[in-house]
């Protein structure tokens, strides 16, 4: 098991859940200020905010936090703009790292994820340092129990995806960019609202790590995902599964 999943694995075992759901929560709806402030505020003429929307009711935000998100994206506090900041580096082991931020202070968030790679053995690098070892795709994730996988699969490619990926968890739907929402409205009229549906970083192959390199690498990747900036991570890490006993114990 690589990358993403190894991780959420991990920091859903540790750590405060209070702290780690109001950093979601805060993610989420900022995520819908962006996207009803990039186009329309209406969800259903607006895809990125119909799909910002759909997470944040699958992470059980309030309602009302929902609608004040769009309030304050349409009419007030106008003086506060987020802008999407993509970051790129290098962690222990050679691990490729992208790190993606919506942030109102571009100089401050830059500082503190520098700080986090250098404290963390870690290494920032320039913009398009790394990317070209990831694939830009469409990730959309349903809980293992809406169906079998011979079932998601035929309905995921019936649908128009490129690959699944069926665990004993989730069903992992992989769709080009621009099929995203499309793929995912399909999907969610046989089998509800999936729990994720976003762009993501697919990395073309996967680094190795094991011992003290793991242990450093998956600090640098907490850090980064408790920054309040950052909105996602993702690293083209892999370990075995000895080693994330070891670290989630």
């Amino acid at each position: 098991m690589a990358g993403h999943s190894q991780f959420a694995n991990i920091m859903h075992r540790k750590g405060a859940q209070d702290k780690k759901r109001a950093r979601l929560f805060s993610r989420l709806t900022r995520e819908i200020i962006v996207a009803a402030k990039q186009g329309l505020p209406d969800p259903a003429g607006n895809p990125r905010l119909r799909g910002a929307i759909q997470a944040a009711r699958a992470a059980n935000v309030p309602r009302d936090n929902i609608e004040r998100a769009i309030k304050r994206a349409t009419g007030e506090d106008k003086d506060t703009n987020y802008e999407a900041v993509r970051y790129e580096g290098y962690g222990p082991g050679g691990v490729a790292i992208i790190a993606e931020a919506l942030t109102d202070n571009r100089n401050r968030t830059a500082g503190e994820v520098r700080t986090i790679f250098s404290k963390n053995g870690g290494a920032l690098g320039e913009t398009n340092s790394v990317s070209f070892m990831f694939d830009r795709v469409g990730r959309i994730v349903f809980p293992a129990s809406i169906g079998g996988a011979d079932q998601v699969f035929e309905a995921a490619v019936e649908a128009g995806a490129a690959d699944v990926v069926s665990s004993e968890e989730t069903h992992e739907i992989i769709t080009a960019p621009d099929d995203l929402m499309q793929v995912r409205d399909a999907l969610a009229e046989k089998f509800g609202d999936p729990s994720e549906a976003r762009l993501a970083w697919k990395p073309q192959n996967t680094v190795a790590v094991e011992g003290e390199a793991a242990e450093t690498l998956f600090g640098l990747l907490e850090a980064l995902d408790e920054n309040d900036d950052v909105q996602t991570v993702a690293a083209n890490y892999e370990v075995s599964d000895e080693v994330l006993q070891k670290l989630a114990s």
